[in-house]
């Protein structure tokens, strides 16, 4: 008797062997968790590129729906907020010693314990939700931006070609580009996407500051005039400074990349690399916002450097520059996507782990984003409120109540309870706003012209 518990143990324990075995395997071939040689300064630029990205240029623009005072106060609250949220984040990667959650819905599953696949869910639909928006974002900035670079550089013969072609051709980078194996590989292109997006910040900053020494409004008002038209402004403006805020839909993924060790866990360079990083970013989006609203007042785009078109090769160059950022941002949000299908497809379906199964599966990706939205603005209003505020401002606060516990009435308690307040404000009220000015563009503009 005694022998055949002896094999019977014997054979469990190999079993077990064998599936810790085979999910350390996958895990060393998933894109997120492949490599874990990153330096601290890797996380300063893949959070610049995560936060700085198309959201800056539609800041001037929220300015202009939300005024001076109000604008100016809602973009440092949501950073100071945001800021808060990411070093729960950060700390939470090893809420359990000698265990990383490497995927934000995975700390999600483990916080909420008996309820774990309640977590998991409603986390990976948020994150997902964010990641595929912003790609989708980023493909419609990427032409766009290729398109004002080609038309300043020669008017006559690139006048005439649709934005549609330079979407097109974008998106086939991406698919060059997205065959790039894991996420630790990918930083070179976020360095330089990175440099590019602190780069036409500058100039945004630079050609609208001499804009508005040449000329500048006299009366700094709303854009709308009715009563229903600020309100809906209001609300697509917190949603655009959302979506300025949204980086945190990656940050854990980021950290995965960061060796760990009991002297020197992960959190430690990571949490340097993001001071770094949240400088940079309040230092860009204010000289952004501000400068861009100063020079333009409330007739200021969607998009600031649609606004300003002298000197012409500068703002050609601040296009170009867009252009090379967001090649790197969409891959840095499309990374974790990749992680999620790839780890789908093989734990799930079965499938075997190689080069075939990840090009096919990152090239339908890729493909089934190719889509043309022209309603910027809108769009960061509407995604910004549907998902960037839960992932950004509410999720971190509520699994940090639930992990930490943190007595009622404490800072951390009240912290997070304001943070998660405000989110759920965004979250409501901007969607509404996003969809009315979709709505809006829908009336002039012609798809494809």
């Amino acid at each position: 008797m005694s022998r055949v518990q002896n094999d019977v143990e014997s054979q469990g324990g190999e079993a077990r062997a064998n599936h810790d075995g085979n999910h350390e395997n996958i895990e060393n071939w998933l894109p997120i968790s492949a490599s874990r040689k990153a330096k601290w300064w890797y996380s300063t630029f893949h959070n610049v590129t995560a936060m700085v990205g198309a959201g800056v240029l539609g800041l001037p623009f929220a300015l202009s729906q939300l005024g001076w005072g109000p604008g100016i106060t809602v973009i440092i609250v949501s950073w100071l907020v945001t800021f808060y949220s990411l070093w729960q984040l950060v700390q939470m990667h090893e809420l359990v010693p000698g265990r990383r959650f490497d995927r934000y819905f995975a700390l999600g599953e483990h916080v909420f314990g008996s309820k774990g696949r309640f977590g998991y869910w409603v986390i990976m639909i948020q994150q997902l939700i964010v990641q595929v928006a912003s790609t989708i974002v980023y493909s419609v900035t990427g032409g766009k931006s290729l398109k004002k670079f080609c038309e300043i550089l020669d008017p006559s013969m690139f006048e005439e070609i649709r934005q549609t072609y330079y979407i097109i051709f974008f998106v086939c980078l991406q698919l060059l580009l997205s065959q790039i194996p894991n996420f630790n590989t990918l930083k070179g292109i976020s360095l330089l996407a990175a440099f590019m997006s602190i780069c036409y910040s500058m100039v945004a900053f630079g050609s609208s500051l001499a804009k508005g020494l040449e000329h500048h409004p006299t009366h700094y008002g709303v854009r709308s005039h009715t009563t229903a038209g600020i309100t809906f402004d209001i609300f697509n403006a917190l949603g655009t400074i959302a979506f300025a805020f949204a980086g945190h839909s990656v940050v854990l993924e980021i950290q995965a990349t960061l060796p760990s060790t009991e002297e020197t866990p992960s959190k430690v360079p990571m949490w340097r690399g993001v001071v770094v990083a949240y400088t940079v970013v309040i230092v860009c989006y204010l000289t952004v916002a501000v400068s861009g609203f100063w020079a333009f007042g409330d007739l200021v785009e969607d998009d600031v450097l649609v606004s300003l078109e002298h000197p012409a090769w500068v703002i050609a160059i601040a296009n170009l520059m867009v252009f090379f950022h967001v090649i790197g941002s969409y891959q840095v949000f499309a990374m974790p996507v990749f992680d999620t299908m790839e780890s789908c497809l093989v734990q799930k379906f079965k499938l075997t782990p190689s080069r075939s199964l990840r090009i096919v599966a990152r090239s339908i990706y890729v493909g089934l984003v190719a889509v043309s939205f022209p309603f910027f603005g809108g769009l960061l209003g509407f995604f910004g409120g549907l998902a960037f505020a839960a992932t950004s401002y509410i999720i971190p606060c509520v699994l940090w109540i639930k992990a930490k516990k943190p007595r009622v009435g404490s800072f951390h308690w009240i912290a997070s309870m304001c943070c998660i307040t405000l989110g759920c404000i965004i979250a409501i009220v901007a969607p509404v706003g996003g969809i009315r000015t979709i709505v809006v563009s829908i009336k002039t503009y012609k798809f494809y012209s």
